[in-house]
């Protein structure tokens, strides 16, 4: 199991997500991408679609029909009803059933830095887990920091 910290801090989670989905889905893997706010669900419906004219990201919205189908969904419940085995924290917040994924990704920004440091700490002795933090400096590349 593994969790990867990321602190937004130069580009919007928008900006990033596709290119995370993308590595996922490049290695035939699935993305559960969640969020308690629909409205950025929605919003990041329509980043997936337009992010790049020269790129084409499948994906879907959970109670919209064909889930199963999805390589990524996007939802507000951690349910995997695409099967996804990664998952995408994207609105701050950290939930422990991320833990039962093959592989967490937990996007935050500063307004919830102590909310991800907290969260970081509760998992120092969770056994087989590897965590990462990645920091992203001005020119909008991730360094990993611990």
């Amino acid at each position: 199991m593994q969790v990867d910290f990321y602190h937004l801090g130069h580009a919007p989670i928008a900006a990033v997500l596709p290119r995370i989905a993308e590595r996922v889905t490049g290695s035939g893997a699935r993305l559960l991408v969640v969020a308690d706010d629909p409205d950025m669900l929605e919003r990041l419906d329509r980043e997936l679609w337009d992010y790049a004219a020269d790129a084409f990201l499948p994906h879907g919205r959970a109670g919209q029909g064909g889930e199963a189908h999805q390589p990524v969904l996007l939802s507000t419940t951690l349910d995997p009803l695409n099967a996804a085995r990664n998952v995408a924290l994207v609105d701050g917040r950290w939930r422990a059933e991320a833990l039962d994924y093959d592989r967490s990704f937990h996007f935050f920004d500063d307004d919830s830095i102590e909310a991800a440091r907290a969260a970081w700490r509760s998992l120092n002795d969770v056994e087989g887990l590897e965590r990462r933090f990645w920091r992203q400096d001005e020119d909008g590349r991730w360094t990993r920091v611990a």
